[in-house]
């Protein structure tokens, strides 16, 4: 029963599509690490911008759920790069959700925020403005 249960689980691992295990697509997996490693506004990287984020929300007290962080092909050397943070409102009676969604383009090795809460992490430029996209 147990290597049945093990011989599934290794079956299901294996076949699950790239956006659930980025780890299966190497090209993805390389998207993940360039929009995680890439800097950010307030911190040296985006990771360490979401991390905190969540951080500073639990120390105070306020609930904060981040989720997976996720990677869908968008075509040749283009991958959708995202993580959801679920935050509670201030008077704790309701969740919203905001989703951090950037393109990373593998190519080019760009990075370029897609939503708005993902726009809020970005670093300014030397204008110190908050370029939607970086210049070429």
């Amino acid at each position: 029963m147990l290597v049945l249960a093990l011989i599934g689980g290794a079956a299901y691992w294996a076949l699950k599509p790239a956006t659930l295990n980025p780890m299966a697509d190497p090209r993805a997996a390389d998207a993940m690490a360039l929009v995680q490693t890439h800097r950010a506004l307030g911190a040296t990287t985006l990771l360490q911008a979401v991390n905190e984020r969540v951080r500073a929300r639990s120390e105070r007290g306020e609930g904060v759920r981040a989720g997976e962080w996720l990677v869908k092909p968008l075509g040749k050397d283009r991958y959708m790069v995202e993580i959801s943070i679920r935050e509670q409102s201030a008077n704790k009676t309701q969740w919203f959700e905001r989703e951090f969604q950037w393109e990373a383009n593998l190519a080019a090795h760009r990075v370029i925020a897609v939503s708005v809460p993902a726009q809020g992490l970005m670093p300014v430029d030397d204008n110190q403005r908050m370029p939607l996209y970086p210049s070429r």
